[in-house]
């Protein structure tokens, strides 16, 4: 079946998408740059994070989770749209613990990233520094809650043999958290931990005997400041 196309326009360039994709997908195929940190190559849209929010006819839409339609004009680099990623990426950091220097993900983590390309120095919330456990239990795989950004990156990406979820989220509110299914071998594997950390777009998710692999100025963000 041939590939639809229809005529949109980004910041004053227009350019041809295919129909169905999103926002984002079409951006990102024109060497357009939507910062994202829910959105991950394949897997379905969630809309959690809300950093690719863009501009069409006045209204703030998710770029993720918004199809492209013809004659679309869409706004993605206006002082407004920073000063908003820039203060969701803020409230990222204050409602969590995140440690940078200390941290496994340091330099392939896309929320430090983000920080750095948004010139984040003190955020204007206050830390809220919660009290979250660490849960080192599980064979191959380290779950850090005081990193964790509420993604679904995990429960989307990493799945069994037989098709079903192996993380998921309990709780609500302030108090949700991810958990994983340990009654499943699949999520026991070195595989699956290794899987994890590298869907995990921070340091929530750590496999075992692997920290601190690339020594400074390898590592993934440190060649050109976003991957």
């Amino acid at each position: 079946m041939e590939q639809s196309y229809i005529q949109i326009t980004i910041d004053g360039r227009e350019i041809m998408a295919k129909e169905g994709q999103s926002i984002v997908e079409a951006a990102r195929d024109h060497g357009v740059v939507i910062p994202t940190l829910c959105d991950f190559k394949s897997l379905p849209p969630a809309g959690t994070c809300r950093v690719c929010m863009v501009q069409i006819g006045g209204r703030i839409v998710p770029g993720c989770t918004t199809p492209v339609s013809f004659g679309m004009v869409i706004l993605n680099d206006t002082d407004d749209l920073r000063n908003l990623r820039k203060g969701l990426i803020e409230m990222l950091f204050v409602e969590g613990n995140h440690m940078c220097p200390t941290c496994e993900k340091s330099g392939n983590c896309e929320l430090q990233n983000l920080a750095y390309q948004y010139g984040m120095l003190v955020p204007r919330f206050p830390f809220l520094f919660p009290h979250r456990k660490i849960e080192s239990h599980l064979p191959h795989l380290l779950i850090e809650h005081n990193r964790c950004i509420q993604c679904l990156r995990c429960v989307r990406g990493v799945k069994a043999k037989d098709g079903h979820e192996i993380f998921g989220f309990i709780q609500r509110g302030i108090n949700i958290r991810v958990t994983i299914d340990s009654t499943d071998p699949d999520a026991l594997t070195e595989e699956t931990a290794q899987k994890a950390m590298d869907i995990c777009p921070v340091g929530a998710l750590i496999k075992k005997k692997t920290g601190f692999k690339l020594p400074i100025g390898k590592r993934r963000y440190d060649v050109n400041g976003n991957g």
